[in-house]
């Protein structure tokens, strides 16, 4: 983004510089955000089941064409007239200008702890754990450390721990995976914190391995590690990992979700609740997990409630999966 000489650099004009250099430049204008005032803009900055951010356009004014649809490269200069701003941004062959008197920062934290999306088949718990310290890590490098506790930053570092993260367990599909770090590199931070977590659990085995992968890092070894991780010897630090974190999110408050919507959504959670007493009857282990829209950005998505009801093959432990959903009306 070029900047005019009259203007003096900010942290949220950093952060605009950030996602336009990105080629992200999704508005909500007055009306698509829940809550939002009629003189407001807000540019889509992080959006995760942990936060729902953006940059807020104040007194703002847009003109010209904007796509909202467009993906591809941006060119933007920002100006300043007075006290007012000038921001231009160019998408393709159209162009939008948008005036505004301040940008200031917008977050709104949530409990991710008992979060869940099936999108790959195999090992889903260890899925969700590698989605949730994604999603952690993404908290804390576009928000800063302000916005976590000291534990979600130790637990964030987890993120560059190959046997565990994308490289092992990707919770998404390959066609939508965005390596956050380089293939098969361990951090010092993430392999210091998987040796706490080993020690803590009593798992002295998984502490050899690691002690091992500490001076041999590589592609074999760290598959070897992960293996150990879905089998029930190994359960241990697996559920301890899965407890901190769910520990750690429960500062955040809920989604609330209210009206029609909110009672939809808690006919699913009492059909879901139902089923679970009906499984841990039969001495069965079920996890309830939520997969919901977000809140600020209103649009038609689906609100899923999800079972992991737990058993074994052989030395290993697996998890099938029941959905309940309802349709979530657009807003």
């Amino acid at each position: 983004m070029e900047i005019a000489e009259n203007i003096t650099w900010t942290e949220e004009l950093e952060r605009l510089d950030v996602l336009l250099s990105q080629g992200q430049f999704e508005l909500l204008l007055p009306g698509e955000r829940y809550g939002g005032g009629e003189k407001e803009i807000w540019l889509v900055y992080l959006m995760n089941d942990a936060a729902e951010s953006f940059l807020v356009f104040h007194d703002a004014e847009l003109t010209g064409t904007y796509q909202k649809e467009y993906e591809g490269e941006i060119d933007a200069a920002l100006e300043k007239d007075g006290e007012q701003y000038v921001l231009i941004v160019r998408q393709k062959e159209t162009v939008c200008t948008l005036f505004f008197s301040r940008l200031s920062l917008e977050v709104h934290l949530f409990d991710y702890g008992k979060t869940g999306h099936f999108w790959v088949d195999g090992y889903e718990y260890l899925r969700q754990i590698e989605f949730r310290i994604a999603i952690l890590r993404d908290k804390l490098e576009y928000l800063g450390e302000a916005f976590c506790t000291e534990e979600e930053m130790r637990l964030a570092s987890l993120a560059n721990f190959p046997p565990l993260n994308f490289c092992c367990y990707p919770a998404v599909p390959d066609q939508y995976l965005v390596p956050s770090c380089p293939w098969w590199e361990a951090t010092e931070e993430a392999i210091t914190e998987m040796k706490k977590l080993a020690s803590e659990a009593g798992d002295k085995v998984l502490l050899r391995y690691l002690a091992l992968y500490e001076k041999w890092q590589g592609k074999l070894l760290a598959k070897q590690i992960a293996k150990l991780l879905h089998t029930s010897r190994h359960a241990k630090v697996v559920d301890l990992l899965e407890k901190k974190l769910a520990r750690e999110a429960q500062n955040y408050p809920k989604r609330r979700f209210t009206g029609e919507e909110g009672t939809q959504i808690r006919k699913i959670q009492e059909q879901a609740m139902k089923r679970k007493k009906i499984l841990e009857a039969e001495g069965k282990r079920a996890s309830l997990l939520r997969e919901e829209p977000f809140f600020y950005a209103r649009d038609s998505v689906e609100y899923k409630v999800h079972l992991m009801i737990w058993g074994t093959r052989g030395k290993e432990r697996v998890v099938e999966v029941e959905t309940f959903k309802i349709s979530r009306m657009q807003q």
